[in-house]
């Protein structure tokens, strides 16, 4: 299929079914990427000796990248277009891959944090193309359940990336020897951490080269070109008077949704292999309760593109799980007591945290399909605004590792009772607000 715009009526059947399929590569490649920092958190956090603070810059310099680049991300796509961009997306990406290397063989947490940040615009790239476009592509009530099956793809590569990544750089002996690394003098010391995070080369070398190649088959791919600023007469009358994206409040609304929500799902992946460790559970045996969180969440998706809209509508879903997170946030801090579950033995909050999963699951396809909504040829704009609330997975684990250096892991997770009540309030009523004065 050549390059030439089509709007989103003129795809076949054919057309539209290979599109979805190259879209969920997409996801794939996102959440490969994205959700191997759940392990890269502690990995780092041993390896470079690190503070829970320091730790999570991993997340803040991935993720803070959405925030710069989200914008000038708009304006690339409506210049070179969504199949470009997304080419180019992935080259950038191969680049912060690449300094992995280099990070690792000197053992620079500040090259890692810019391979982290380089990867992270390569993504925001990514995340403005392919989000409105499976937003637009076909009836916007039934955009909840596209973004479902877009959203097992990202989740299930996130189930996949900690463990296939703690298989290339973890060991069976990695137990005894993070009890040692403590305990060695300084010079020993430093050598057992120099091999341990040299581990990482070979995989990320590996990635860069995935990447590039990802990237050309993008560029010779079948997947049209969808022309998102077509208007309606309907839309460009009522549009007509417009001039800033600002004039939207139910889509800035729905950013600082985005924001929040996010922030609220890469805590209950990010912070839980940390919170096991504070029960006595090793790396080794904490690396799969990501996969578990992430597994819950691919179980929403399923729910939703069941339900979703045969049985219930996608605004009523969106608030039933931020009413179900908000329950779990408080169950997280107020519950107590040890029980054992698939071979672990920990405090049940944990498996609250776990559940997160389950809540945070049909948030995002909620949220964007309603927050869109009526932007005609402000859509690629009001993506990137999105995609901005993004750079709440930086803010957030930073916010909770404050709190948890200062009062506990456990206390720290306080900071979701607010979020998801936020969260709460524009599921019920913020996305139906046009304009800012009554």
């Amino acid at each position: 299929m050549s390059d030439k715009k089509i709007t989103s009526d003129q795809l076949t059947k054919r057309d539209t079914t290979i599109s979805i399929l190259l879209i969920g590569l997409v996801f794939f490649i996102i959440g490969f990427v994205s959700w191997i920092n759940a392990i890269l958190i502690p990995f780092f956090k041993i390896a470079c000796e690190l503070t829970n603070f320091q730790s999570y810059l991993v997340a803040f310099a991935f993720y803070i990248s959405y925030l710069v680049m989200s914008v000038p991300s708009s304006y690339l796509l409506k210049a070179v277009g969504f199949k470009k961009g997304m080419m180019t997306a992935f080259f950038v990406m191969s680049v912060g891959a690449a300094l992995f290397v280099p990070a690792a063989w000197f053992r620079t947490y500040e090259i890692f944090l810019l391979g982290l940040f380089t990867l992270g615009s390569g993504l925001a790239i990514l995340q403005t193309a392919s989000n409105p476009y499976i937003t637009v592509l076909g009836p916007q009530e039934s955009a909840a359940q596209r973004i479902s099956i877009m959203g097992i793809c990202n989740k299930f590569a996130g189930i996949l990336a900690p463990l296939l990544f703690a298989a290339a750089v973890l060991k069976a002996s990695d137990a005894e020897l993070f009890k040692q690394i403590p305990l060695m003098g300084e010079a020993e010391r430093a050598t057992a951490l120099d091999e341990l995070i040299r581990r990482v080369m070979l995989p990320y070398a590996v990635v860069s080269m995935v990447l590039i190649g990802l990237g050309l088959f993008i560029k010779y791919s079948p997947l049209p070109e969808i022309d998102t600023e077509n208007e309606s007469e309907e839309l460009a009358e009522a549009n007509s008077g417009k001039t800033s994206i600002f004039q939207f409040p139910h889509l800035i609304l729905g950013a600082v949704a985005i924001f929040i929500h996010v922030g609220t799902q890469i805590l209950a992946i990010d912070t839980v292999i940390g919170y096991a460790g504070s029960m006595g559970i090793n790396l080794i045996e904490a690396k799969v309760f990501p996969s578990y969180t992430l597994a819950l969440t691919i179980t929403g998706y399923l729910i939703g593109i069941i339900t979703i809209p045969r049985f219930i509508s996608q605004v009523n879903a969106l608030r039933f799980c931020t009413i179900l997170g908000a329950s779990l946030s408080l169950l997280i801090v107020l519950a107590s007591g040890n029980i054992t579950l698939f071979g672990h033995t920990a405090d049940v909050s944990i498996w609250f945290v776990v559940m997160l999963g389950l809540a945070n699951s049909l948030v995002w396809a909620g949220i964007w399909p309603v927050a869109l909504d009526g932007l005609g040829r402000f859509t690629k704009l009001g993506s990137s605004i999105m995609i901005m609330g993004l750079c709440g997975n930086a803010i957030m684990p930073l916010v909770y590792g404050h709190f948890a250096d200062q009062y506990g892991l456990r206390e720290a997770y306080w900071v979701l009772f607010p979020c998801y009540l936020y969260l709460a309030y524009y599921a019920i009523y913020g996305f139906k607000i046009r304009r800012w004065t009554p």
